[in-house]
């Protein structure tokens, strides 16, 4: 009898995850609104509605799955996770017959937990140190899950992702808009990895990760983010992003924006690697922006 599948979070992402696991699992994915499952019925996932925003809205999800993807972001304000939260509490209520739990939660964190590591290499070992708010929510998050699975005694698996791009999911406004980048001297590094490459992370996930393990979800590039602008703005024949020095940053580049400009790190994927057994089909940035050249060439 295969294993069931519970989806949170049914964004681009879950939508690439659900096809690699069709054959082998039965999918649940949660949805807010119905007709955002449409798509999604494709892989044969079969939609529960409900709001993690609303905890009451979340009793079907006692004991419908073995395993649990965690995707959905935290809400856009405070420093607490409330919509993982909600999940949880969801997870652990009784059924009419018995408590159910999950064998195994996957998270999907991301790589600003780290916060700004001044450019140096690091790996899973780093301590968490988020420099905005939005990262510290997503640290919360990995706290209340890390909790709830020592507790229940559930395999809990942390990846930590990247910027996540794609033949769909390019700066190309943000070049043809001409927004500022920093110049190379003030700019730091930045990570990478393709929607597909974390589709299948997700897989190995399930497979052979282990609990209470975090992961790092990145690809090999090292790369600063004004070279990645230019990379993209090159291979697409458009003018490179005008670049402006640090001190003139805040009155160019959105606030969003310098959110990420203003952390620099370098991130390791050895793990994934060595424990997941991941074999990256978009080993680097420009292996996977070449792809959406090659697309256009061939149409």
């Amino acid at each position: 009898m295969k294993k069931t599948v519970l989806m949170i979070g049914c964004g681009d992402i879950a939508l690439r995850t659900a096809p690699l696991l069709q054959k082998k699992y039965r999918i649940f994915g949660l949805f807010r609104h119905l007709d955002k499952a449409c798509p999604f019925r494709l892989s044969g996932t079969r939609p529960v509605i409900g709001d993690l925003d609303q905890r009451s809205s979340l009793k079907r999800l006692a004991g419908i799955a073995q395993i649990v993807i965690h995707l959905a972001p935290p809400p856009d304000h405070g420093m607490r996770d409330t919509r993982t939260a909600n999940l949880l509490a969801a997870l652990s209520k009784w059924t009419k017959k018995s408590k159910i739990l999950p064998q195994q939660l996957i998270y999907i964190s991301t790589s600003g937990v780290y916060g700004d590591c001044q450019g140096e290499i690091i790996n899973e070992t780093r301590r968490p140190n988020p420099f905005n708010a939005r990262a510290v929510r997503r640290a919360n998050a990995e706290s209340q899950i890390r909790s709830w699975g020592r507790r229940n005694h559930i395999s809990v698996t942390i990846l930590r992702v990247p910027g996540i791009y794609a033949s769909d999911r390019l700066p190309l406004k943000r070049i043809q808009e001409s927004i500022p980048v920093l110049t190379a001297q003030d700019d730091g590094y930045t990570n990478h990895i393709h929607a597909d490459d974390l589709a299948r992370i997700i897989c190995a996930a399930i497979r052979y990760g282990k609990s209470g393990r975090v992961y790092n979800a990145t690809d090999d590039t090292q790369m600063k983010m004004g070279d990645y602008f230019d990379l993209v703005a090159d291979h697409f024949n458009l003018p490179r992003s005008p670049r402006v020095p640090r001190d003139q940053a805040a009155d160019r580049i959105s606030s969003g924006m310098l959110s990420f400009v203003n952390e620099s790190r370098r991130i390791s994927n050895v793990r994934i690697k060595k424990e997941l057994h991941v074999r990256l089909q978009y080993p680097t940035v420009a292996a996977g922006v070449y792809e959406k050249v090659n697309k256009i060439n061939e149409g």
